[in-house]
């Protein structure tokens, strides 16, 4: 906890709050959120196929082992593809390298963006310049355009190459963001107190600044790793990942490229394409709950139409009994 230094008053930040108090509240707070728990079930389900991917699916995703077309059945839960392939095996594989996407490049964006955006709030002049204009230049590009070029040009499309894609295309706007609410922290008296005991702008930033934005660091990192899904399995659609590896992006490529929905194989392409709605509707769960839990504006609203809308049931009922 910051001391009180003569002359200049302090305050405490969130950050200084016990570690083990802040996050028995945000669990009571995840308890308590409907979006919170269906987004961490939905995310929990899909970590664990990701692991464990050979319990679930026997098959090899890539061996032609078997009669190609084949239905549904107890065997082939999805059917076959025109490759002889278990389309359940390839789904459930597929798992594991979406969520390595999406992770990786979640938290790598998340912390460029972080270095660079509260960075540029905090030591202004001529960094903050410096920095926005980088920022400024990739906001104004259009994103997925210049992902398919890059992606384009780095033959190969391999994970580690829509990895570094993404990474450095997608930083941008959040950065924006945490510049903008660092922003408003700069002149803060605790930030005061700890420039007059003479701390270093490193530890400020580390210590003081970036702990009071964790609620918002952490929704960034969840909009990032949706929209990673979305541009991986994207990039991987039109051909431009490795059509060799067992992802759903690739599976739909595939998909495709055999006219599956025109030759009577729709699972081949719904399959996959259903895995990607739902995993982005968990981190979009995840993260409007977070909003919910860090933003204090949107709880009472919630409270206040409850309590209306039961104030009104109670009038109704009373207006009832006095007219039986």
């Amino acid at each position: 906890m910051a001391m009180p230094v003569s002359g200049v008053a302090t305050e405490t930040p969130a950050a200084q709050v016990p570690a083990g108090r802040t996050l028995g509240r945000i669990g009571r707070a995840f308890r308590s959120n409907r979006k919170a728990t269906a987004g961490i079930i939905l995310l929990a389900i899909f970590i664990l196929i990701a692991l464990f991917p050979s319990v679930i699916a026997h098959d090899s995703p890539t061996a032609d082992a078997y009669p190609p077309h084949l239905g549904v059945s107890t065997a082939h839960l999805l059917g076959t593809n025109a490759y002889g392939q278990d389309l359940f095996a390839q789904v459930v594989w597929g798992t594991r390298n979406v969520l390595i996407i999406a992770f990786v490049v979640g938290l790598a964006t998340t912390g460029i963006a972080v270095l660079i955006g509260i960075a540029a709030a905090y030591l202004g002049g001529l960094w903050d310049g410096s920095l926005s204009v980088l920022t400024d230049v990739l906001l104004v590009i259009p994103l997925f355009p210049l992902l398919i070029v890059i992606a384009a040009y780095a033959h190969g499309g391999t994970t580690l190459v829509l990895i570094v894609a993404i990474t450095l295309t997608s930083w941008s706007y959040t950065a924006r963001q945490l510049r903008s609410q660092a922003l408003t922290l700069r002149n803060r008296d605790f930030l005061e107190a700890a420039r007059v005991r003479g701390e270093r702008r490193l530890y400020i930033i580390v210590v003081e600044v970036i702990p009071t934005m964790t609620s918002l660091i952490v929704a960034s990192f969840l909009t990032n790793a949706l929209y990673a899904v979305l541009f991986a399995s994207s990039l991987q659609f039109i051909g431009l990942g490795d059509p060799n590896t067992v992802s759903w992006g690739t599976t739909l490529y595939w998909a495709e490229n055999n006219a599956a929905l025109q030759t009577g194989e729709p699972l081949w392409a719904i399959a996959p394409g259903a895995c990607i709605a739902v995993l982005g509707a968990a981190f979009a769960l995840l993260n409007y709950a977070f909003d919910e839990i860090g933003n204090p504006a949107l709880r009472p609203v919630r409270k206040i139409r409850h309590d209306k809308g039961a104030q009104e049931k109670d009038a109704r009922e009373k207006g009832a009994e006095q007219r039986a």
